[in-house]
This record gives C-alpha cells, sequence and structure tokens, in this order.
C-alpha cells in the first residue's frame, strides 16, 4: 500500500513538474478538459452551488438569478468564505446593451466609531477579529441591487435551493474542514470563548469532519425571510436588529441608521487594451486597476518568446507586480474628497515609464504594498441569451469577524480592519467609509463582444492571479482549463532585515517551474519558497460567439458545468 502511495506522487509530481518544460516545447497539458455548452454555464468553487445556479437556469433564469442562488448556496457549503454577513462585487455584461456594468456592494464604516475613539485607547491598528472589524455587509443589498436591474424571477425561486439545503443538511466538503482545521490551529482559545460561533459552526463542541451532514436552519430562516420582505427584512428589520444588537452589546459602534443608509453603487469598470484583448476591472476602493497596470507594464515585453515558466516570464511578471503593488499601497481605498489618479495610473504612457525601473537581470525593491490574507468566493454563470457575469463575495477573513449575532445563521465579515489608522492617507479611517478591498471579479471583451469571465480568490493574490491567468490564455496559448492547472507563483511584500534594508521579497512557486528557472531566478538575487503560499481559486467562461466554454481551479472543491 505505501508503495502504490510513493508510486503515485512521485508520478503525480513528475507530471507537474513537466508542465513548465511541455509548455516550452510547445506541447499541450491539463488535468481535465473544458466543459462546454450553448444554452448556460457555470462555474463555482463547489458542485451543489453549481447544480443550483444550472437548476435556475433551466427554470429560465438569468445569469444573475443564477448566480445569486449560488451564492446563497455558497453561504452554506463554505460559510467560512463567504454569506450575508459580507460583500460582494460583480461585473454584468447584458447582451441586450450589450454593455457591462459594474456593481460596488461594499458597505461603510460605522458612523458612531471615530480616528478620535481609537487614537483615545491607543489602537495602532484596527483589531482583525471581533465588533470593532465589522464594517455594514453589503451582500444582500448587493443581491437585490443586481436582481432589480437584471433579474427574472422572483426572489423566492432563486433562494429556495439553498433554504431547503440548509434545512435538510448537506455533507460538509474537504477544503472546509481544512479551513476549519487552520482556524482550530490559528485561534482556538478565541473560538473557545465564542458560544455563538460554537452553537452554530461546532454544534458537536468541533467542527464538522468531511462527509459529516451540517445542517443550519437558523440561515434557512434568514434567507426565507429576506426572499420575503426584500433587501429591507435585512436593512430595517429583525436582522439589522440582531446584529446591532450584539454588535454593541460586545462594545462595537453599527447603528440601525448605519444599516437603513445603506445602498450599493452601480460604477463604469475600467480597462486596457492587452495585445488586442480589452481587460475590465472595477475602480477603487478595490485593487482590480493593478490588474491594469502590471498588463500595460508587461505590453512592453515579447512574453510569448520567452516561454511560460521561463526566467523572463518569472521575473518580468514579478517586477511588474512590485510596481504595481507600490502604487497599490499610496493611491488605492475609497477616496472620501481625495482623488485617485485612476487614468494616469493605467495609462500606456504611466506603465511605459514604471518599465524603465525595472532591470532584466536583477531582483529590484520597490517597496510594494502590505501583503494580507483573505478568504472569499468567486463564481460566474452564462445564460442562453449571452448575459455574463463576474461575481465575488466574501467574509475578508475566515469566517470574518468571528461575530455571529444569535440566531442569524451566518458570520459578519472583519473588512473594516483594512482600514489604516494613520492619518491622511487614501485609505484611512473615518466614519460611513468604505474600506479598502481586495476582492476583485474581472471580464474580457474583444472587438467589443463578450470573451471571458472570470476571477481568482484569494486576497492579494488576486490581481497576480488575473494577470497570470491572462498571460497564459494569451501569450502562451493555453486553452481555458489548463490557464488554471498551470502552475503560479505568488509574490509576497518585501521583508524588513537588519539595518532597515529591504529585500526585493519572496517568490513563492508551486510545483512544476523547472530547476533551472529556479536557479536562474535565485542568481538574479529573488528569495524563492517553493510550494507553499496561496495561489488562488479560479472560475471561468470563455463565450466565441455560439459555445460556451467553462472552468474551474483543480485547487479548490468546485465544478465547472453547462448545457
Amino acid at each position: 500500500m505505501r508503495f502504490k502511495f510513493l508510486s503515485a506522487t512521485i508520478f503525480l509530481f513528475l507530471s507537474i513538474h513537466n508542465f513548465a518544460q511541455d509548455r516550452l516545447s510547445g506541447k499541450s497539458f491539463s488535468t481535465r478538459s473544458e466543459v462546454m455548452g450553448t444554452h448556460g454555464m457555470v462555474a463555482t468553487s463547489n458542485p451543489l452551488a453549481t447544480q443550483v445556479a444550472l437548476e435556475i437556469l433551466k427554470k429560465g433564469g438569468s445569469a444573475v438569478d443564477a448566480a445569486i442562488a449560488a451564492n446563497a448556496m455558497l453561504a452554506l457549503t463554505e460559510p467560512s468564505m463567504c454569506g450575508p454577513g459580507g460583500d460582494l462585487f460583480a461585473i454584468v455584461w447584458d447582451a441586450k446593451e450589450k454593455k457591462l456594468f459594474g456593481l460596488n456592494a461594499s458597505g461603510r464604516s460605522a458612523m458612531g466609531m471615530t480616528a478620535e475613539w481609537f487614537k483615545s485607547k491607543n489602537y495602532s491598528a484596527i483589531p482583525s477579529r471581533g465588533p470593532l472589524s465589522v464594517s455594514v455587509p453589503g451582500c444582500v443589498d448587493g443581491w437585490f441591487s443586481l436582481h432589480d436591474k437584471f433579474g427574472r424571477l422572483p426572489m423566492t425561486d432563486i433562494l429556495t435551493p439553498a433554504i431547503n439545503y440548509a434545512n435538510e443538511g448537506i455533507p460538509v466538503g474537504s477544503e472546509i474542514v481544512d479551513n476549519d482545521n487552520f482556524l482550530n490551529l490559528t485561534y482556538k482559545d478565541v473560538l473557545d470563548k465564542n458560544e455563538n460561533f460554537k452553537k452554530l459552526y461546532m454544534p458537536q463542541g468541533r467542527f464538522p469532519v468531511k462527509g459529516e451532514i451540517f445542517k443550519n436552519p437558523e440561515l434557512a430562516n434568514t434567507l426565507s425571510k429576506i426572499a420575503k420582505g426584500g433587501r429591507d427584512a435585512y436593512y430595517k428589520g429583525d436582522i439589522a436588529k440582531a446584529i446591532v444588537d450584539h454588535i454593541t452589546k460586545n462594545g462595537g459602534f453599527l447603528s440601525m441608521q448605519d444599516f437603513a443608509n445603506h445602498h450599493s453603487e452601480w460604477v463604469d469598470p475600467v480597462s486596457t487594451n492587452y495585445r488586442g484583448y480589452d481587460v475590465w476591472e472595477l475602480p477603487p476602493n478595490g485593487q482590480g486597476i493593478a490588474v491594469l497596470e502590471i498588463l500595460n507594464i508587461l505590453e512592453g515585453y515579447n512574453m510569448a518568446s520567452f516561454g511560460y515558466g521561463s526566467k523572463e516570464h518569472v521575473h518580468l511578471f514579478t517586477e511588474a507586480k512590485k510596481l504595481a503593488y507600490e502604487d497599490m499601497a499610496k493611491y488605492y481605498g475609497e477616496p472620501n474628497g481625495q482623488k485617485i489618479p485612476v487614468a494616469q495610473l493605467i495609462s500606456k504612457e504611466y506603465a511605459a515609464e514604471r518599465r524603465k525601473l525595472i532591470n532584466p537581470n536583477l531582483a529590484g525593491v520597490y517597496e510594494p504594498g502590505p501583503i494580507s490574507p483573505g478568504h472569499t468566493i468567486y463564481l460566474t454563470v452564462a445564460d442562453k441569451d449571452g448575459n455574463m457575469v463576474s461575481f465575488i463575495q466574501s467574509n475578508a477573513g475566515l469566517y470574518g469577524s468571528f461575530e455571529v449575532p444569535a440566531g442569524l445563521g451566518f458570520a459578519l465579515q472583519n473588512r473594516g480592519a483594512s482600514f489604516e489608522l494613520s492619518t491622511g492617507e487614501i485609505n484611512s479611517y473615518a466614519p460611513g467609509k468604505r474600506p479598502f478591498h481586495t476582492i476583485i471579479p474581472a471580464f474580457v471583451t474583444k472587438e467589443g463582444k463578450p470573451w471571458l469571465s472570470f476571477g481568482v480568490m484569494g486576497g492579494d493574490m488576486q490581481p497576480q492571479g488575473h494577470v497570470q491567468i491572462l498571460l497564459d490564455l494569451i501569450d502562451f496559448k493555453m486553452s481555458l482549463q489548463e490557464a488554471g492547472d498551470a502552475p503560479r507563483i505568488n509574490h509576497s511584500g518585501t521583508l524588513p532585515v537588519r539595518g532597515h534594508i529591504k529585500t526585493p521579497g519572496t517568490i513563492q512557486m508551486e510545483s512544476g517551474f523547472s530547476y533551472e528557472t529556479i536557479r536562474a531566478l535565485m542568481t538574479m538575487g529573488h528569495q524563492i519558497q517553493f510550494g507553499y503560499g496561496i495561489f488562488g481559486g479560479y472560475q471561468a467562461i470563455m463565450f466565441d460567439g455560439k459555445v460556451y466554454y467553462g472552468a474551474s481551479d483543480p485547487r479548490k472543491d468546485g465544478q465547472a458545468a453547462g448545457y
């Protein structure tokens, strides 16, 4: 038995290791084929959520209807990642208007919580967990904003599958078990004292094990109230009151007025053209424009000639990422009166100036922005009429703030911890302000027609993941599934060492890059960390005008399915 395990492990390692060599030699490699369909396509990080979304499409629902249904289902199947206590962002292609629409459904900080209060209590940063880290959840208002504009089926039909599953129970998947085990190692003392959290997510005195049935009738009840009463049932009714009572009882500042004042915003996506493809992201308070800046910098190099997995590929990508993240640290957030130079940051002229700083043979130090982990779901849906939605939703950290109001069936996000308490910065804390966000949906058009709806969840990995997917598809000519299967890298920030000198940071690399590339990068001054890191979770739908192609990341428990 042991011999078989070792043989399988060695075979898998060699197969993955040969990926880079196969790509350099022009051969194709992938773990599985793309999924194809002509009537609709869904890609999510959980098979049950994918099936729920397909069910909605087959009932005549729109892509947005199906996305909402999948998101509600993911609140049950991946409660650490997402749910009604978090925020969301979306990009929607409207086939009728032949136009993209962007939605910012992120919430704001409490009006009664001031920067002066934090200063008086000697806080140097907002706590990463607990009631002070909770901003108003924007998810549910986002559902209704999307539904009002693009929905077809009644919300009762859309939320019913998740309600039924929450009452009946679902088998717990391996990814959630891994996340829960991580929390047990890092936050056990905190969770042991959190009675509401334990009652909901640890009903047997522990987290569920793989395959164990998990029920959440409280979530079912909350979704039923939302389905019948609309967004006001959440923001002006018993749900908001339960959240506010819980937060204020535990030392936070959210009020009923904060919830009543909340609203999502329709925004114009912004883009750059990369080798004939228009890549679309949402403007700040998210980090999406970093993708556009990195692509503009890399467009000055013939990436295809270097080949996937080459030292030039990894080096130039890493250096471009550092430059964009330096700008992210300085300019990204909700401006609140300060002007963010978006047009300049994503311009070709600006990229050309930044590109001049890159030494093709040496790792540089550009002081990139701070790196923070994130826990998110990404999904994408396309319907029979050609409508497509790129949709991302998150609690921020695993189970967000760990704050679980009694009787609601979900945890509240900790996105408010993203604010800075230093003054004068774009992302400096202020009451009623949206914090900096890591979650970003993406879309690509070609000659004014939809080509690709995709995302790569994973905190600060997301812009890096977006760019790597686009390089794989456009420069290295991979298929949609190959692009998700290909080994990725994740560059983390510069590290302070003796004398306050900073290093070029660390490139975390998945298995699959050649030893020759790794050795060459090390001689160029890069620090390499092998086989460790957050490499994201990718879902995608591509459209050629007649056929939908779907792909789902093998790093997640997800599924792409069409009909």
